[in-house]
C-alpha cells in the first residue's frame, strides 16, 4: 500500500475503531469538511476515554490520493489514482470489501516543480440526491450513480490546471454542480447541470485557487463565497453574476482556504495574509465589503480551521506551526500553542471536542 493510500484508510480504521461508522446514530459525511462544510462532526460521540491504539479492522489498496473519504448509510466512497486511470471506488464501511469500482484513462503530466505532491486527485467526492461528482487532477468533472456506479456525465476539464493541479471539491446548490475550472490567469466558475452536466451558467474571472467554494447568504442574498488566484468573491448562484470582489493574494499563489461566516461577517485568511473578518452589504452603486477587524498573530495556510460559540481554531502556519483560538466578534488572539507543532492539520469539531 502506498503513503498516500494509508492515509485514506487512516480515516476509515479510526472510523470503525471509534463508532463513527458502526453507530445507529453514524452521520453520513457526504462531502470535503462534513455535512454542512464546516468541519463539524454532529452525530459522532466523543468517548469518555480515547483509547492508547487503534485497532485496524480492515485496509484497501486504492492508490493515490489526497481525496477525503465520503460516508453514506454504510457505504464508503473513495477517488483516486491507480495508473494511469482516476477511480471512485465504492466500499462495504464494516467489511472493506468492494461494492463497485468505476475508472476513466485520466493521462498526467506532473509539473517538475510541484512533483513531489504526486498524482493522486486532492479533491474530495460530494454526494447529493443520489449521485457522487469528483473534479480529478486535470479538471475533469464526472458524476456517477452511486448505487451502482455508473459513470452519468463528464466534462473533460479545459486543458488548464492551476500550478499544484486541482484541489477545489465540488459544491452542490440544488440541481446545480458548482467548480471553478481552468488554470493560471484563465478559469470560469461554472455551474453544471447535476442530471445532465450542461453548463448552466459560467463566470470568466481569474485562474482557481484550491480552496473549496462555499453558500453563504449575506446581505439577505444567497451567494457562492470562494477565493480565486487573486481574488475572494461574491457570485451568484442563480445566474452567476459576479456580485463582489475583493483583492487576495498569497505567496506562490497557494490560497488553500474554504471560507468561513461568523454571524454576518465573512472571515478571510491565507499564508502571510493574518485573519480578516468583512461584512458584504448591497447598495444602490452594486455590493460593497467593509472590513470589521484584522489580525497578523496568526493565519491559516493550509490548515482549514473550525468555529465553537465565536471563536475560531485553528493551527497557524507561523512559527513553524501554532495552534490558537481566535476571538471573531473582535479579533483578539485568546491563546497559541508553543510554537512547532506540525505543518498541517485535519482540524475537525465534534461539540466542544475539537479533533
Amino acid at each position: 500500500m502506498t503513503y498516500l493510500a494509508r492515509t485514506f484508510m487512516a480515516a476509515a480504521v479510526l472510523a470503525l475503531t471509534l463508532g463513527f461508522v458502526s453507530s445507529a446514530a453514524a452521520q453520513d459525511w457526504p462531502q470535503w469538511r462534513g455535512p454542512e462544510r464546516d468541519g463539524v462532526a454532529a452525530a459522532f460521540d466523543v468517548p469518555a476515554s480515547w483509547p492508547d491504539t487503534l485497532q485496524r479492522h480492515w485496509s484497501v489498496d486504492i492508490g493515490l490520493g489526497y481525496a477525503s473519504p465520503v460516508l453514506i448509510g454504510d457505504r464508503l466512497y473513495m477517488f483516486s489514482r491507480q495508473g494511469e486511470d482516476e477511480v471512485m471506488t465504492a466500499l462495504d464501511a464494516a467489511t472493506g470489501e468492494t461494492i463497485w469500482r468505476t475508472s476513466y484513462a485520466a493521462p498526467f503530466n506532473m509539473n517538475p516543480s510541484t512533483a513531489r505532491h504526486r498524482a493522486g486527485p486532492k479533491s474530495t467526492p460530494t454526494f447529493a440526491d443520489g449521485r457522487l461528482f469528483t473534479h480529478g487532477m486535470t479538471g475533469t468533472v464526472t458524476a456517477f450513480d452511486a448505487a451502482g456506479g455508473e459513470q452519468l456525465w463528464q466534462f473533460p476539464g479545459t486543458g488548464l490546471t492551476p500550478l499544484f493541479h486541482t484541489s477545489m471539491s465540488p459544491l452542490v446548490i440544488g440541481d446545480l454542480v458548482v467548480v471553478h475550472v481552468g488554470g493560471h490567469n484563465d478559469g470560469q466558475l461554472t455551474a453544471f447541470d447535476a442530471a445532465s452536466g450542461a453548463v448552466r451558467w459560467s463566470w470568466d474571472g481569474d485562474g482557481p485557487a484550491y480552496g473549496s467554494p462555499m453558500l453563504f447568504e449575506l446581505g439577505g442574498t444567497r451567494q457562492v463565497v470562494v477565493f480565486t488566484q487573486e481574488h475572494f468573491v461574491g457570485v451568484s448562484p442563480e445566474t452567476g453574476t459576479l456580485l463582489w470582489s475583493r483583492p487576495f493574494t498569497t505567496p506562490a499563489v497557494t490560497t488553500s482556504q474554504t471560507p468561513l461566516l461568523h454571524e454576518d461577517m465573512v472571515i478571510q485568511t491565507g499564508r502571510a495574509n493574518g485573519v480578516t473578518a468583512f461584512r458584504v452589504s448591497p447598495g444602490a452603486g452594486g455590493w460593497t465589503t467593509e472590513d470589521v477587524w484584522h489580525t497578523d498573530e496568526v493565519g491559516l495556510h493550509m490548515t482549514n480551521g473550525v468555529i465553537n460559540d465565536g471563536v475560531l481554531y485553528g493551527l497557524s502556519h507561523l512559527n513553524s506551526g501554532q495552534y490558537f483560538g481566535l476571538d471573531l466578534d473582535t479579533g483578539e488572539v485568546l491563546w497559541t500553542s508553543a510554537p512547532r507543532q506540525a505543518e498541517n492539520a485535519s482540524i475537525l469539531r465534534s461539540g466542544d471536542t475539537i479533533l
